[in-house]
C-alpha cells in the first residue's frame, strides 16, 4: 500500500529537481528520501526517477503518479486542515457570499441544515459582479450568484460553478395595461412592448437584462432604459405607479403588491440559472467536504421554495 511519504519524496524531487534538495525541503536525510522512492519504484514495478550527476528528474510513470499524488496530498492536507479547525473551535467556518433575494428565500434553511452537520456560515451579501470578484480572490469560500443560459460569469479557471435553481421570469406591467388580461405572456408579447420605458439593474452587465436586450436587439430595436435599480421593491413600485415595465425573477414576488400585474414569460431562454460558485480545491476540481454539504443544503432549500409555490398567485 502506497505511504504518502513516498508522494511527498516525488513531489519534492519535481519540484527541486534532485533528492539532495527534495531533502532539505522536506527535512529529512537524503536516506530517508531514497528509501521512500525505492519503497514506491518496487510498489509500482518501475522506475519513477531518472538520475544523473546534475539531477533527478521524473520517468512518464513518476510524472503520471505525481498528478494524482498531488491530488491525493491535496485532499490529506486540506482533511487535517478541516479536522483541525473542527477540534479547535468545535465547528468549521465557511465564507458565503449571496444576493439578496437568494437571501430572503433559503438562507436561514441552509444555516440551520448545515449548523447541524457543525458548519458555520459567515454570510456576505452582494451584487453579482461583487461576488464574483470577491471568488475570484479567494475572499468567499462559496457564493451563490445568477446567470442566464448562455451568459457567462467572469470567473477565473480555477472556480467551479454547479447550477441549484432555474428561476422563471416574469413580466411585470402597470395594472390596466392592455398586456394585462393575458394569462401569460410569449417572447412576440414581450417583443411588442418595445416603445415602453423599462427598469433595469443598476449593472449594465446583469444577464437578466442582457437577455431582455439581446432580444429586442435580434429584432432591430433599442430599449428606452428609464430607471436602474438593485431593488425589486423600486421596480415594482415604479411599474404601479405606470412610469416603467420590467422583468422580475419568481424568487423576488414573493408578496403581492398593489398596482401590479404579474406574467409568467412562456419563452425557455427567460430563466435566470442561480448557481453556487466556489474555487476548486485541487486538481480534481472538487469542492471540500464543507462545500458539498453547503451545496447539497442549497439544492433543498430551493426545493423547498419550490414545493410551496415560488412567488404569489398572479
Amino acid at each position: 500500500m502506497a505511504d504518502l511519504r513516498q508522494f511527498e519524496a516525488l513531489r519534492a524531487v519535481h519540484a527541486e529537481g534532485s533528492v539532495t534538495a527534495a531533502a532539505r525541503r522536506l527535512g529529512w536525510g537524503q536516506p530517508t528520501v531514497d528509501y521512500h522512492l525505492k519503497n514506491l519504484e518496487r510498489l509500482v514495478g518501475s522506475p519513477v526517477l531518472v538520475r544523473s550527476p546534475r539531477g533527478s528528474r521524473l520517468t512518464p510513470v513518476g510524472m503520471l503518479l505525481l498528478e494524482r499524488a498531488q491530488e491525493i496530498l491535496t485532499l490529506s492536507e486540506r482533511a487535517i486542515g478541516d479536522a483541525r479547525e473542527f477540534s479547535r473551535l468545535g465547528r468549521v467556518r465557511l465564507r458565503f457570499g449571496t444576493f439578496a433575494t437568494a437571501a430572503a428565500s433559503i438562507l436561514p434553511f441552509v444555516a440551520a441544515r448545515v449548523g447541524d452537520l457543525g458548519i458555520e456560515i459567515d454570510a456576505t451579501f452582494g451584487e453579482v459582479p461583487a461576488l464574483v470578484e470577491w471568488i475570484n480572490r479567494g475572499a468567499l469560500d462559496a457564493a451563490l450568484v445568477y446567470s442566464a443560459p448562455g451568459y457567462e460569469l467572469p470567473f477565473r479557471p480555477n472556480v467551479e460553478t454547479m447550477e441549484v435553481y432555474r428561476d422563471p421570469l416574469m413580466l411585470a406591467l402597470p395594472a390596466g395595461h392592455p398586456l394585462a388580461s393575458r394569462a401569460s405572456i410569449d417572447l412576440a408579447a414581450v417583443l411588442s412592448l418595445r416603445d415602453e420605458r423599462w427598469v433595469f439593474a443598476t449593472s449594465e452587465d446583469d444577464a437578466m437584462d442582457r437577455l431582455v436586450v439581446d432580444a429586442f436587439a435580434a429584432e432591430g430595436h433599442v430599449l428606452d432604459v428609464a430607471i436602474r435599480t438593485d431593488d425589486f421593491q423600486v421596480l415594482l413600485g415604479m411599474t404601479a405607479a405606470r412610469m416603467v415595465v420590467g422583468i422580475i425573477p419568481s424568487l423576488a414576488t414573493t408578496a403581492a403588491h398593489p398596482g401590479i400585474v404579474l406574467r409568467p414569460i412562456h419563452d425557455p431562454s427567460f430563466v435566470r440559472s442561480v448557481l453556487v460558485a466556489t474555487p476548486a480545491e485541487d486538481a480534481s476540481h472538487r469542492p471540500s467536504p464543507a462545500v458539498r454539504h453547503l451545496v447539497a443544503a442549497v439544492r433543498d432549500g430551493f426545493a423547498a421554495v419550490r414545493e410551496r409555490g415560488g412567488g404569489p398567485d398572479v
